[in-house]
């Protein structure tokens, strides 16, 4: 029997290698396949791809929330016609603050402001359009949504995303596409120069007839070159090669989440790419990507590109997007929303959930409500994680740690041959648990294709759980397991498996 080695590593150690590992290398978040290139350095290539840092500051924010407000609020419209007159916008007791207080309280790290929707009518007071706050009752036409929004998330300690519709049924000029591309980043420029850092821009894909019967045709590199020039530490969702929408509005994500999944890279020169700041920029066409295979060994040995494009995953906390005095029974239950946080965030995906203030302008109590009890379930549940000082070891290894692989400083990996590996983790005593959370280090790349857990009853070892892609967070319930050893086999990568952090819990009532 193999003597059994446990390495206690330096932290100053671990630190350096940590760093040489995941901000010196050459990595990019895309690469180009050559039509000679094998499957075996295709799939090495897909295992090298990285987020950008502003990627990967976006994934960790995990939890962030959307507000939709504006005339639908008051018209009682998901859609508005943009006919609309201004006056029925009067919230009564507009308090951005209380709304920040609730995403704060519930775990949310960003929250996203409808500015403009379909209607056209602008939250704050456009020298562009006479459509918006400055000729309605509230406050005397002399109100900011925007800027109220944003000073409050940044006295909570929130990001800031605003969500501005490219579709505007209320501008005579929609439809006359160079006239209205000029108008939308004119309405760009407002917002991303008046109000600080914003750290995500929204923008769906929603194109209908504009006043004039011709749809618009949007000029999207033009309206990128505004945000990267304005806010170049900005993530720009859904139209964008930055992030991609999920492809439902379920709040469940795909059981498989790839991150790198294919591009077409043949308007790029690969030897110019090197000089230029975004180059997807210049040849992303938005697409929908609503498929269950996105990136899989099948997908990307058919591309001749691969790129970063994670999912972010939204759903509103009730039946519609708009707040409606009708729904307010129909509030997603606090269980409900524990299981979209698990099948959104557990798979690899960051949770965009909907709170809509209401006519008053204040979130709802019955939203608070549903809201507090699933942070208080998601707390207790995730408050011990029962892994906490367990023994590791490992085969193949590349570094194993006693006690914590979960310092923020440190990964786990494989030397560069082994694919499939084992973990065994010895815990402090016997643990009863139901839930596993497993973490790549996504910095050097996306790469563990199959997992599953194994408990030690004394005489063999049995499965309990098993899955595919792990990414950024990965988390799998299953019946409770009573045990002291657990071991995690990694039964397939694209290259040396990575793991930066892993937990057992038991999922609390």
């Amino acid at each position: 029997m193999t003597k059994r080695i446990v390495l206690v590593l330096l932290y100053a150690l671990i630190a350096t290698i940590y760093s040489q590992q995941t901000t010196d290398n050459k990595q990019k978040n895309f690469a180009f396949i050559k039509p000679t290139d094998t499957p075996e350095q295709i799939i090495a290539k897909a295992a090298n791809v990285v987020p950008t840092k502003q990627q990967y500051d976006w994934q960790k924010l995990e939890f962030i929330a959307f507000a939709h407000f504006g005339m639908n609020t008051f018209t009682n419209n998901e859609w508005g016609a943009g006919k609309e007159d201004e006056k029925p916008f009067n919230p009564t007791n507009f308090d951005a603050r209380q709304w920040t207080r609730v995403y704060k309280n519930a775990g949310m790290r960003l929250a996203i402001l409808t500015v403009k929707h379909h209607d056209g009518f602008c939250l704050w007071p456009s020298k562009y359009t006479e459509h918006s706050v400055k000729n309605s009752p509230w406050k005397n036409g002399k109100g900011d949504v925007v800027e109220e929004f944003v000073n409050a998330c940044r006295e909570y300690g929130l990001k800031v995303g605003l969500y501005l519709s490219p579709w505007d049924r209320n501008n005579p000029d929609y439809g006359d596409s160079p006239k209205y591309n000029d108008f939308f980043r004119n309405q760009l420029r407002e917002l991303l120069t008046n109000y600080g850092e914003i750290t995500e821009v929204w923008f769906d894909g929603a194109n209908g007839e504009g006043p004039n019967g011709k749809k618009q045709i949007y000029d999207w590199q033009s309206y990128y070159k505004v945000i990267r020039e304005l806010q170049p530490n900005a993530v720009v969702f859904g139209m964008a090669p930055d992030l991609r929408w999920v492809g439902t509005e379920s709040g469940y994500g795909r059981e498989t989440e790839w991150n790198v999944i294919p591009i077409d890279l043949s308007k790029l020169n690969e030897e110019t790419t090197t000089s230029m700041k975004n180059p997807l920029d210049e040849i992303y066409q938005p697409k929908d990507l609503m498929g269950d295979n996105l990136g899989s060994r099948e997908k990307i040995l058919k591309a001749n590109g691969l790129f970063w494009y994670p999912a972010e995953t939204d759903v509103s906390i009730r039946p519609g997007w708009f707040y409606r005095a009708s729904e307010d029974t129909m509030v997603k239950s606090p269980e409900k929303l524990v299981d979209i946080y698990f099948s959104s965030i557990g798979r690899n995906s960051v949770l965009l959930l909907n709170v809509p203030p209401d006519k008053r302008g204040l979130i709802s109590d019955y939203d608070i409500k549903s809201l507090t009890e699933m942070k208080r379930i998601l707390d207790k549940t995730f408050k011990n994680n029962l892994a906490a000082n367990a023994i590791i070891k490992s085969s193949g290894m590349k570094k194993v740690f006693q006690k914590n692989l979960f310092d923020k400083n440190t990964y786990w990996s494989t030397d560069s041959t082994k694919i499939s590996t084992e973990l065994e983790f010895t815990l402090t005593s016997t643990k009863t648990f139901d839930v596993v959370m497993l973490q790549e280090e996504i910095r050097v790349g996306q790469r563990i294709e199959k997992f599953r857990l194994e408990y030690w009853d004394g005489k063999k070892w049995i499965k309990f759980v098993d899955g595919t892609t792990v990414g950024y967070k990965r988390l799998l319930r299953f019946e409770p397991v009573k045990a002291k050893r657990v071991k995690l086999v990694i039964k397939q990568s694209r290259t040396d498996p990575t793991l930066a952090n892993f937990g057992l819990f038991k999922m609390q009532k």
